[in-house]
């Protein structure tokens, strides 16, 4: 009898300690679950407002190339485009461009040696800055070099072991120095892909592309880089390399910049590894061939943004027809030829009447067929992209593509209306391309994902992502490809802030929530005009107070940004009453209160005036009868405001203007130089706290 007890009471012990280690079980699970909701959400946040980011590149670029008859954009950069490579050689000449003996920074030779580059890496490892002089001679070797080059490389495992293979960089270059540390410096023995975008976003763009540049010279058989959709000065002026390097190298920024346009644009667009791995940027769509893409003149692409916003490039109308992607190539092609010319007269004609009526608006006197006569009359067509027949337009159209599409889950091929450009395509899609031309394995990158790698249309597109606390620190993971002779990736991950590595789960996606939702109030606040009409609309009584449902409706119209409002709802709203908001007082409080210095995810519309005054004031120097003397009248920088904000529907008095300008020109001369113009934006850019430009020694002029 007391044995049986005995039993009874052990396993009566043993059920209670099973049912214990049940509910605490289920309750992790359930805190893992809560933490990975809280996680995506999250990330879903950032890369919706990067993607709206996008979408607003190429509105804005849509808005200037058309309304502009195209000019504006291309004008930035122009000298003159007609010259032959001959003579912009001799314009980028570097020999006239002293060193100083108080120049502490790198110092190079060329040909280029082992122990010059490895200067180099250090040097910018201690935040040293390479002079003017080198920096021109190594860009204009690297254009050299690289108009040798196809439009594909191809690469073999049998010359080494190992090829390395990395995703988008964006500026970070201590995700770079990681990479080299972890894996070894590019050699004969260790082989490199850079897959593309690797300025942007980050503030050390322009070292990340000397190293690159220096390793390619170095290794011209070991190094291969991939043109990326930031490789694009359009994108550029955007997403802050052309103010990066415009910070770095006052004296000589601009002259950088128009080489670096010139080398982005005869980067190479593939590489393809022992004729069975395809590595590219973006991806591929119904129409993807590579022996078309072997053929196409890829230097003609200035920008890829040019061509997403002129008329022949529409998205809607370029894929019209995609569900029908086994039809031929060239059916295909004529009917949305004889589409893009359709629409681009409509749209022309659209944006011709709207102009003449905000220039009327706006009290300017030049009538809109003046100022595209005056714009035209000294028009470049390598700029424009004026095709010499419709074959290699519809080249071009598959680099858009190559650069910009992202994987889609379904079949088929549709337009990228989130990115703004390029395709979603699907498994069948991937299929039939690789089967094609007898591939196993696509690489590619473009997008961020949280492990620094994700697999996707059963293994065989792979994403790459080398950018670390890309959105926020701790918000991913960065990473690094190593393929082998058996074509197997090994992924190698890292963080590459040390003081992520330290946080708990919880604490690491807690600082990412607070980053996100900091960026959504960000942006809220960026949007407080539109938003207040779109409360209004739902606010028939005037009574200043709205449902808290019509807030989400109304929030979601104006952003579009497609995110859970009402999930998100508690943690941006705190104050309601019986379910009811009062809007204005919610408006009031969106103000940041600690904005961070590290945010590069959105752009109020404070800065976004302040790049859109940049590239107009660019385009009027350029085109101005001032150009050789770099200077800007006054009622020139008032004209340009006043079209702008007419444009924008946003009314701004010419006292203002007048105001404006006279508080920019700091020497009182009566006109606005390059210089002045710089430093204002410098100090407008610096109060509204966004990053800081590096303490580098300037030793470049």
């Amino acid at each position: 009898m007391g044995c049986g007890s005995a039993h009874l009471r052990l396993y009566s012990g043993l059920f209670q300690a099973m049912r214990a280690a049940l509910l605490i079980q289920r309750w992790y699970r359930q805190y893992v679950a809560r933490l990975e909701m809280r996680r995506r959400c999250t990330w879903h946040i950032f890369q919706s407002i990067e993607y709206a980011g996008e979408q607003d590149q190429i509105k804005f670029t849509r808005v200037y190339c058309l309304c502009l008859s195209g000019n504006l954009i291309s004008h930035i950069f122009r000298e003159n485009e007609i010259c032959r490579d001959i003579e912009w050689e001799r314009y980028f000449c570097y020999k006239n461009i002293e060193v100083p003996e108080l120049y502490s920074g790198p110092h190079l030779s060329f040909p280029l040696t082992v122990s010059n580059v490895a200067d180099l890496v250090e040097a910018f490892k201690n935040k040293q800055q390479l002079h003017t002089r080198y920096v021109l001679q190594l860009l204009l070797e690297s254009w050299k070099l690289l108009r040798m080059l196809p439009n594909i490389n191809q690469v073999s495992t049998c010359q080494t072991k190992e090829i390395t293979i990395c995703g988008d960089l964006h500026g970070h270059l201590e995700d770079l120095l990681l990479v080299f540390y972890k894996n070894g410096m590019p050699s004969v023995e260790k082989s490199y892909v850079f897959n593309g975008d690797f300025v942007d976003r980050g503030k050390d763009s322009i070292e990340i592309l000397l190293i690159l540049f220096a390793f390619m010279l170095l290794y011209p058989n070991n190094v291969h880089l991939n043109r990326g959709n930031h490789e694009d000065y359009i994108v550029n002026l955007r997403y802050g390399f052309t103010k990066e390097v415009l910070g770095k190298y006052r004296l000589h920024g601009k002259k950088i910049l128009k080489l670096l346009q010139k080398i982005f644009s005869w980067l190479p667009l593939a590489t393809v590894i022992d004729q069975k791995v395809l590595i590219l940027h973006g991806g591929i769509s119904d129409t993807t061939d590579l022996n078309i893409i072997a053929q196409a003149d890829r230097h003609k692409v200035k920008s890829t943004s040019f061509l997403l916003v002129n008329g022949r490039m529409d998205n809607s109308l370029q894929r019209h027809c995609s569900l029908a992607y086994n039809s031929p190539l060239r059916s295909r092609y004529n009917f949305q030829s004889r589409s893009m010319q359709n629409f681009s007269s409509k749209v022309n004609l659209a944006v011709e009447e709207e102009l003449k009526e905000q220039r009327r608006m706006a009290g300017l006197s030049q009538s809109y067929h003046d100022l595209r006569s005056s714009l035209s009359s000294d028009s470049d067509s390598d700029n424009y992209e004026t095709y010499e027949d419709d074959s290699n337009e519809w080249k071009q159209v598959i680099i858009v593509d190559m650069l910009w599409s992202d994987p889609m889950p379904q079949d088929g091929c549709i337009p990228n209306e989130v990115r703004g450009g390029g395709c979603y395509w699907g498994p069948d899609v991937t299929e039939k391309v690789l089967r094609r031309h007898n591939l196993q394995l696509l690489i590619r990158s473009h997008e961020c994902k949280q492990e620094g790698y994700e697999f996707c249309h059963n293994r065989k597109v792979l994403t790459i992502f080398s950018a670390s606390n890309y959105y926020e620190v701790g918000s991913n993971r960065g990473a690094y490809i190593r393929l082998g002779p058996d074509l197997v990736p090994h992924f190698i991950q890292y963080q590459a802030n040390r003081s992520t590595r330290e946080l708990t789960l919880r604490q690491s996606v807690g600082e990412t929530e607070r980053s996100a939702l900091r960026a959504l109030r960000e942006q809220l606040f960026a949007h407080k005009s539109d938003l207040l009409y779109a409360f209004q609309d739902y606010d028939t009584d005037n009574t200043g107070w709205i449902s808290l449902k019509h807030w989400a409706t109304a929030v979601e119209a104006v952003l579009r940004l497609g995110l859970p409002w009402r999930v998100l709802r508690s943690q941006l709203v705190t104050t309601t009453q019986d379910g009811m908001l009062d809007y204005q007082g919610w408006l009031r409080e969106l103000p940041i209160t600690e904005p961070k210095t590290e945010s590069h995810v959105t752009l109020s519309i404070e800065q976004l005036f302040g790049w859109v005054t940049l590239i107009l004031w660019k385009n009027s120097l350029m085109n101005s009868h001032h150009s050789l003397i770099g200077l800007i009248s006054f009622e020139e920088f008032r004209q340009t405001w006043k079209l702008l904000s007419s444009h924008l529907k946003m009314e701004i008095s010419d006292e203002a203007i007048l105001d404006m300008a006279v508080s920019i020109d700091f020497n009182k001369d009566g006109s606005i130089d390059i210089n002045e113009f710089m430093e204002a934006f410098r100090l407008v850019d610096r109060t509204m706290n966004l990053p800081s430009e590096p303490n580098h020694t300037k030793t470049d002029e």
